[in-house]
C-alpha cells in the first residue's frame, strides 16, 4: 500500500508544573482532573509511542509504520533513520519548569543507546500576566558563580529572560540552561528525552511529596557557558500569496515555518516528510482524491511519498509546517 496523510492521537502527561489550559486552548477533553504539563503530538518512542489515528493504518504506531515502509514515510536521505528524528508536543506551563539544560548531539556519554541530544524551539501559544521565558545565562557567570547560585538559591539572579507574547518563536539550542514560567508553548525538538535539573524552584510533587531529583553534575556538564543571549526570533516571509508564510526556525536539526490563509495553500514538499501541526482554525489536506480533515491542537504527518499536496482552510487557519533535517543538502529555497 502506499502511505497518505497520517494522523495521530494525542499522549497526555502529567507533570507537577501543568495545568487545564489545553482543554480551554483547543476544546478537547483532558484526562482525569490533575495537572496535564504535556501533550504529545508525535513521538517515535518505545515508552511512549504515537498511534495512527486515521485511515487503513489507524492503531498502528509510528514506529511499526517506520519499520515497514521507511523510504516512503521518510524519503531517501532520512530511509536509515533507527526512528522518526524529531518529536512534538504543547507543553502547558501553568506553574515554573524547572531550570534545566540538554546535552548536544556530541556529549554521547550522557545519552542513552539510541539518544540524540536535544536542542528544541517554542511557539507561545498563551500567556499570562506573570509569564516568562528564562534561555541562556547572564554575560560572565561562570561554573563557580552558578554554583554559588545554586547553593543560595539565586539562581534566577543569573538567568537571561524576557516575557513572551503570544506567536514569539524561540530556538534553544543543546547547551542553553533555560526553563518557563505560565506560559502554553508548542514545542519541537530533536528525539530526545534526556534533561538534566539545575534548580526546580524549591517545588514539592504534591503526588509523591517529594521534591524532584537535580541532575546538577550532569547540567553543568553540559552546559555551554558561551552561549549568547537568546530571545524572540525575527520571522522571515517567504510567501505572501495566497497565503503568507514566515520562516520561524532553521537549524541543524529541523525547519519550521508559521502559514495563515484563508484560501488553498501549498504544503509539503516532493521526497520528504513534513509535519503540520494546526494552532488555529480548521480545514483539510487533499491527496489521492481524499480529504483529510483537521483542527486546533490536532497534527498531519506528510510521508515523503505524499510529497506537495493542498491545504484547504475551513475559514482562517494557522499551521506550523515542520521539516526534518535534509540529508540531502541545504534548502535552495526556491519554494520556501
Amino acid at each position: 500500500m502506499r502511505l497518505y496523510p497520517l494522523k495521530f492521537e494525542p499522549l497526555y502527561q502529567y507533570r507537577l508544573w501543568g495545568g487545564r489550559g489545553l482543554a480551554t486552548l483547543f476544546g478537547v477533553n483532558l484526562p482525569g482532573d490533575g495537572p496535564i504539563g504535556e501533550s504529545w503530538l508525535l513521538s517515535d518512542r518505545a515508552d511512549h509511542a504515537s498511534v495512527v489515528a486515521n485511515g487503513a493504518l489507524r492503531g498502528q504506531t509510528l514506529a511499526q509504520v517506520r519499520s515497514r515502509w521507511p523510504e516512503q514515510l521518510l524519503g531517501r536521505a532520512l530511509r536509515h533513520c533507527a526512528r522518526y528524528p524529531l518529536l512534538l508536543k504543547f507543553l502547558d506551563v501553568h506553574g515554573e519548569l524547572s531550570v534545566q539544560v540538554h546535552p548536544s548531539d556530541q556529549q554521547t556519554g550522557y545519552l542513552p543507546t539510541g539518544d540524540s541530544g536535544k536542542t528544541e524551539a517554542w511557539v507561545v501559544l498563551g500567556t499570562a500576566p506573570q509569564s516568562r521565558i528564562y534561555a541562556g545565562l547572564t554575560p560572565h557567570t561562570t561554573p563557580g558563580i552558578l554554583r554559588r547560585a545554586l547553593a543560595d538559591g539565586s539562581v534566577a539572579a543569573h538567568l537571561q529572560s524576557f516575557m513572551p507574547t503570544t506567536g514569539d518563536a524561540v530556538l534553544v539550542p543543546a547547551g542553553a540552561v533555560h526553563a518557563l514560567r505560565a506560559v502554553l508553548v508548542f514545542e519541537v525538538q530533536e528525539n530526545s528525552d534526556v534533561t538534566f535539573r539545575l534548580f526546580d524552584w524549591n517545588q514539592v510533587d504534591p503526588v509523591s511529596h517529594r521534591p524532584r531529583p537535580l541532575q546538577i553534575e550532569e547540567a553543568m556538564d553540559c552546559i555551554d557557558f558561551g552561549q549568547r543571549e537568546i530571545g524572540p526570533l525575527v520571522p522571515v516571509v517567504t510567501e505572501a500569496t495566497p497565503g503568507l508564510r514566515e520562516r520561524l526556525v532553521e537549524c541543524a536539526h529541523f525547519k519550521m515555518w508559521r502559514l495563515r490563509s484563508t484560501t488553498p495553500i501549498t504544503v509539503g514538499e516532493a521526497g520528504a516528510s513534513r509535519v503540520l501541526v494546526c494552532i488555529a482554525g480548521a480545514g483539510r489536506v487533499r491527496h489521492d482524491g481524499v480529504e483529510h480533515a483537521f483542527g486546533s491542537g490536532e497534527i498531519v504527518l506528510l510521508p515523503a511519498i505524499v510529497g506537495v499536496c493542498v491545504c484547504t482552510p475551513d475559514a482562517c487557519m494557522t499551521l506550523l509546517e515542520i521539516s526534518p533535517p535534509d540529508e540531502s543538502g541545504p534548502d535552495d529555497g526556491s519554494r520556501r
